[in-house]
């Protein structure tokens, strides 16, 4: 399944769509300075390729956690204190066993 989810990627005839972010003015001022200097052609290039290795990353740490751990991860995510999420983790391991 994954293997099928990354020759879609690499595809150059994706479907693609259109879609309106808020940025703020100085962000993208960033963008535009960052961008010649990653050989890159346009702002939104770089907007894009941001994207795209922020959800590689996110999901290969998805795919690869075991789903307690991605149950933890989640919790954190939403502020759920460590001290909380910890304890949770302990008793998601204990019910494992």
């Amino acid at each position: 399944m994954r293997s099928e989810r990354l020759k879609k990627r690499l595809s150059k005839d994706r479907p693609m769509t259109t879609i309106t972010l808020r940025i703020p003015i100085d962000v993208v001022d960033s963008l535009k300075e960052i961008t010649p200097l990653k050989g890159l052609t346009g702002y939104q290039t770089l907007l894009k390729s941001y994207i795209s290795e922020g959800l590689r990353r996110d999901e290969a740490l998805l795919v690869q956690a075991p789903p307690s751990e991605r149950i933890v991860a989640m919790l954190k995510k939403h502020g759920i204190a460590e001290s909380v999420s910890d304890k949770i983790a302990r008793e998601l391991a204990s019910l494992a066993r």
